[in-house]
């Protein structure tokens, strides 16, 4: 199983390939599945929101993803956005 700084650095890793524009990226959240199956890890970073109107108002923006890893070997299974409300 891998170890929890492991798979927060798998996760940011994933994020940087695919957002490499995102700066400032943080750890938010980090949970063990209950049945110890996956890490979820959310992570925040200053992108460029998906409305027009918001990044041109304020610019960049503070985004969420949350990645799903397999505990055992860390291989991402899933991201998804994160709503903060």
């Amino acid at each position: 199983m891998i170890q929890v700084k492991e798979a927060t650095e798998k996760a940011k890793e994933h994020l940087r390939a695919f957002f490499p524009e995102a700066g400032r990226i943080q750890l938010e959240e980090v949970e063990l599945s209950a049945d110890k199956v996956y890490w979820l890890v959310t992570l925040s970073y200053e992108g460029l929101s998906s409305s027009v109107a918001s990044s041109m108002l304020v610019g960049k923006s503070l985004l969420y993803k949350v990645f799903k890893l397999d505990a055992e070997n860390g291989e991402v299974v899933s991201m998804k956005i994160r709503d903060i409300k």
